[in-house]
């Protein structure tokens, strides 16, 4: 848990009593807390309004104990993961106890590790936003909807770039994806991408072009404000850019005029903010992606897994900070 804004020493163990549940809620058992950068970047930023301490991070996987009011009984004992546990809220998944609203734990299915239930979350979701937001395209994800379409995953090593590609390949969606060395290229070719390309090494442009003549249909971009011109140079007409994350003082310059022809749309992603009707989508259709065996984790499926025992969180924010290729997760004793 945390009671000020700072560096991963801000962070500290204590013993608290369990929680019950309250009206609408479930109590989840976690097993195994997953870490995001939005969980570093709060960590830094003074508690929420009306909280003098939170325990972090939003995504995690468990098995539900109990039940509040309002709440079926027959949830007790099912295995879930948790997404957005400690958005506006103390109760985040650092803990052996952590309570959330019904609809924040999700059935995961036996076969289903909670390693992978703890890193679906954030990364699912915003990719699931990131590859449904276009004109014209599927409001929803599953076998055939993406049929047709090619898709530019920037940045197919991270986390939700991995979740991207996997779930346009699951799609039906053709993807390639650009990275920034050699041993990215072989996590993004792990996840599936048909195409990846070494932007340090080779012509992006150019690669990107020789792929998908007729340019691409949907951007999930990582560094809009860098990759601004290679993703006009290589959007077909109607495409759109849709990106989810920027460094601390990054500047998007869009080129207007370029852009004009094209009707491209340049579209900002925020999954905590995504209008609730389509957040739901998402929910159930990462789940169907679960459950079909379409979404791994694990170095062979392209999200190194890097774990840390709870009472070293600290250890944990760092590398994260610090940019370790693949997932960080925390195990719950």
């Amino acid at each position: 848990m945390r009671t000020a804004a700072g560096g991963p020493e801000v962070l500290r163990l204590a013993e608290r009593p369990v929680p019950g549940p309250g009206p609408g809620e479930v109590r989840v058992r976690v097993h195994v807390s997953g870490l995001n950068p939005t969980d570093w970047r709060s960590r830094r930023r003074a508690l929420p309004p009306g909280m003098s301490e939170q325990v972090p991070h939003q995504d995690g996987a468990g098995v539900i104990d109990t039940v509040g009011p309002q709440v079926d009984p027959a949830r007790v004992g099912q295995r879930v993961w948790i997404w957005e546990a400690a958005w506006e809220r103390p109760w985040g998944t650092a803990q052996q106890y952590t309570l959330v609203p019904d609809r924040q734990a999700v059935p995961l299915p036996d076969h289903a590790a909670f390693a992978l239930g703890a890193a679906l979350g954030i990364p699912a979701l915003t990719a699931h936003r990131a590859l449904t937001v276009h004109d014209g395209g599927p409001a929803r994800l599953a076998p055939g909807t993406l049929h047709g379409a090619t898709v530019l995953v920037a940045g197919g090593a991270g986390a939700v770039g991995n979740a991207a590609v996997q779930l346009a390949r699951w799609a039906g969606a053709r993807v390639v994806t650009t990275v920034s060395g050699p041993a990215k290229a072989a996590l993004a070719r792990a996840a599936g991408a048909h195409g990846v390309f070494d932007y340090r090494a080779q012509d992006a442009v150019a690669e990107v072009l020789a792929f998908a003549p007729e340019g691409v249909d949907i951007v999930v971009e990582v560094a809009p404000g860098a990759n601004a011109a290679l993703d006009l140079a290589v959007t077909a007409p109607g495409a759109v850019v849709a990106s989810y994350s920027a460094g601390e003082d990054e500047r998007l310059s869009v080129p207007v005029l370029s852009s004009l022809p094209k009707n491209l749309r340049w579209q900002s992603v925020f999954v905590y903010t995504v209008p609730p009707a389509a957040k739901q989508q998402a929910l159930t259709d990462v789940a169907a992606a679960v459950d079909a065996g379409a979404l791994r984790v694990g170095e062979a499926a392209g999200l190194p897994l890097h774990r840390y025992p709870l009472e070293h969180v600290a250890d944990a924010h760092t590398a994260l900070e610090q940019g370790v290729i693949g997932k960080v997760l925390l195990d719950i004793p």
